[in-house]
C-alpha cells in the first residue's frame, strides 16, 4: 500500500527557472542542509537529466539513510519525475510539475511512496513518514521559489 501527497508552491519565477532549480544537486543540497544530504555519487553537481542517477546521504530521524534516484522522465519546461532504484523504501516516486501563470508558475509536487516493514511499516508511513516527507517537499519548494525573488 503506497502512501502520497500533494504540494503546490507558487512563486515568482518563470517555469523554466524553477524547473533547472528543482533538478540543481547543488541547491538540492542547499536546500537540505538541516539534514546534512549530500551528493556521494552518480551526478554529484549541476543539472541531473533524464536517465541520470544520483546517490544521496542524508541524516533523518537520527538515522543515517542512503537513497539512489533516477530521473525517469523530463518534459521541459513542464515536468519531470524521479524514482527510488535504492534506498529504504519500497518505493518512492516524485513528480515535479511546474505551470506558468501570470506573473510567476505554480509547481506541484507529487510524492507516492511505500514503506517497508509490512503493517508497522504502513503505520509509521501514515503517521510519521506522510507528515514529515510533506513538510520535507513543502520547505524546499519555499526554498526554490525564494530563490532570486
Amino acid at each position: 500500500m503506497t502512501a502520497s501527497f500533494v504540494c503546490r508552491t507558487e512563486s515568482s519565477l518563470p517555469p523554466e527557472r524553477l524547473f533547472d532549480l528543482a533538478r540543481s544537486i547543488d541547491v538540492h543540497v542547499e536546500s537540505q542542509k538541516g539534514s546534512g544530504e549530500r551528493a556521494v555519487a552518480g551526478v554529484r553537481s549541476g543539472l541531473i537529466g533524464e536517465g541520470q542517477e544520483v546517490t544521496w546521504r542524508a541524516r533523518h530521524f537520527g538515522i543515517p539513510l542512503t537513497m539512489t534516484s533516477r530521473v525517469t522522465q523530463v518534459d521541459f519546461p513542464h515536468s519531470f519525475t524521479d524514482e527510488q532504484v535504492r534506498g529504504p523504501f519500497r518505493s518512492f516516486r516524485h513528480v515535479h510539475e511546474f505551470e506558468a501563470r501570470p506573473g510567476g508558475c505554480i509547481m506541484t509536487d507529487r510524492v507516492e511512496f511505500a514503506a517497508p516493514f509490512g503493517l508497522l511499516g504502513r503505520a509509521a508511513g501514515k503517521l510519521v513518514l506522510r507528515p514529515y516527507l510533506q513538510r520535507l517537499i513543502r520547505d524546499r519548494g519555499r526554498f526554490l521559489a525564494g530563490i532570486g525573488s
